[in-house]
């Protein structure tokens, strides 16, 4: 009997995935698989591995070019660590680059008008009180520069995409991020953390323009990134302040 060494590469997270691979993923979290199912059907997608049939043994028969091979059930559960990313929300902002032909903004929002940024974050912030499908597509709409309906799929992507980037911004900006949300302070330099979407908002170019409105326009089309390492210092010299007072 000859033994063969089959090689599966497949990639190692969310990062490295093609267009083609996200469309993949995505259609079938949107089908509703289940996480190993998933794992095990991306593996044999993104390595060229088709599935023959099944052997009276229970071992899988599997073609990969033109190599026939057996694979124990235990064998591929083997594997299916090497995708354990796919079981959770990417670490860093990814998305279809194209849909409908229309090209999305950056994934990490750098060079982006925090105009944009607040519309997307006030759409996003509505889905998740709503779940509410046509927020996304308003979000979605947003990030890719043109109104459409997106298939569920897209919507997958649209959501994926966000929902890493606010977890990524809020790494980058910890201290505006927790700021905004540790309701244990009873007030953070944007005011109550029981602010709504729309007041947290106007709160943000508050304290921006430093209350001259006749800035606003100039704060708005700021990059993103500029304005939050604003906001950031801001809540870092708020939260230095109320430490000193409350020591006295």
């Amino acid at each position: 009997m000859q033994t063969i060494s089959i090689n599966f590469i497949v990639p190692e997270g969310w990062h490295e995935l093609t267009d083609k691979q996200l469309r993949y993923v995505y259609q079938l979290i949107a089908s509703e698989f289940a996480t190993d199912e998933i794992k095990i059907l991306c593996l044999l997608q993104w390595t060229g591995t088709k599935v023959i049939g099944r052997q009276d043994s229970g071992a899988y028969l599997l073609k990969k070019g033109k190599i026939l091979f057996e694979v124990t059930p235990l064998t591929i559960a083997e594997l299916l660590p090497h995708l354990a990313w796919l079981g959770s929300l990417p670490t860093a902002p990814v998305r279809i680059s194209k849909i409908n032909r229309q090209h999305a903004l950056p994934a990490d929002f750098s060079e982006v008008p925090f105009e944009t940024f607040i519309i997307c974050d006030n759409l996003y912030q509505g889905y998740l009180q709503t779940q509410d499908d046509n927020l996304l597509d308003q979000l979605g709409s947003t990030l890719y520069g043109k109104s459409m309906t997106f298939k569920p799929y897209e919507r997958i992507n649209i959501f994926y995409w966000f929902a890493a980037l606010k977890d990524s911004l809020a790494n980058k900006y910890s201290d505006f991020f927790q700021s905004t949300s540790d309701a244990a302070t009873g007030g953070n330099l944007l005011g109550s953390p029981s602010l709504s979407v729309e007041d947290a908002m106007n709160a943000q170019i508050r304290a921006l323009t430093k209350g001259d409105v006749t800035k606003e326009a100039e704060v708005l089309a700021l990059d993103t990134w500029r304005a939050l390492t604003e906001l950031n210092a801001q809540a870092r010299e708020y939260k230095e302040l109320n430490a000193k007072m409350q020591s006295k």
